[in-house]
């Protein structure tokens, strides 16, 4: 796996440093995931809150990403548990998340410069009505008020790609999620040039076109029960 994203960095004229791997750890036991940690694969991402709050506290070493959408009535205890939040879709989740982090829910836990809570901001790049995510063009018309979000650290853009076939058709979504990133960075200060896309059929693309998160789950831990969600 790390060989695989090495090569995809030699490729394209990249440190292999610049790509973090987020082992998907949802369904998957405990138990698994302490030999995963041990290993080295210390960044988890779960897609709901419930099932992150019953193994945080068996893997103190992981740092957790929630890769998942996340229902506003469960933000305050994302943010207890969540070190990055990657699936900030909307204007009003962003604001109460950063009302969530300043009143410091977060005391004592995760991790963020200054005590922020890291975000990345979800993009519905390829205009699909079965996926959540800012508009690219409503996501650069909120980019102030997203960037005045004091408790917030903004760490870049993300993106779910589309279920394709063959990797190579999902290039042009993760471009173009490379290319907005590459507009928006510099208009207003403080947000980061993170690009989390990518998952276990297409990472090696997403590397190809700047991802610095990838979130890979089946490639790892082998194929979900039936009825799970991601890869």
């Amino acid at each position: 796996m790390l060989e695989a994203i090495a090569d995809a960095c030699r490729r394209s004229g990249r440190d292999p440093g610049e790509v973090s791997l987020v082992a998907v750890s949802k369904t998957v036991a405990a138990q698994r995931l302490e030999a995963a940690v041990a290993a080295g694969l210390t960044l988890l991402g779960e897609n709901r809150v419930q099932e992150a709050q019953a193994k945080a506290p068996l893997l103190p070493g992981a740092s957790w990403h929630l890769i998942g959408p996340l229902q506003s009535n469960k933000a305050r205890r994302a943010v207890e548990l969540f070190d990055v939040i990657e699936s900030v879709d909307s204007v009003d989740l962003a604001r109460r998340l950063d009302r969530l982090a300043g009143e410091g829910v977060r005391a004592g836990g995760g991790v963020g410069a200054a005590g922020r809570l890291g975000v990345y901001l979800q993009v519905n790049v390829d205009r699909d009505e079965s996926k959540s995510g800012f508009l690219p063009e409503a996501l650069e018309a909120e980019l102030r008020t997203l960037a005045d979000l004091g408790s917030l650290r903004l760490l870049g853009l993300m993106t779910i790609g589309r279920l394709v076939g063959p990797a190579e058709e999902a290039r042009p979504t993760f471009a173009r999620l490379r290319e907005l990133s590459e507009r928006l960075c510099g208009r207003v200060g403080g947000f980061g040039t993170g690009l989390s896309m990518g998952m276990s059929g297409d990472y090696p693309v997403a590397v190809e076109e700047g991802a610095t998160v990838v979130r890979v789950g089946r490639a790892l831990f082998g194929v979900r029960p039936e009825g799970a969600v991601g890869r």
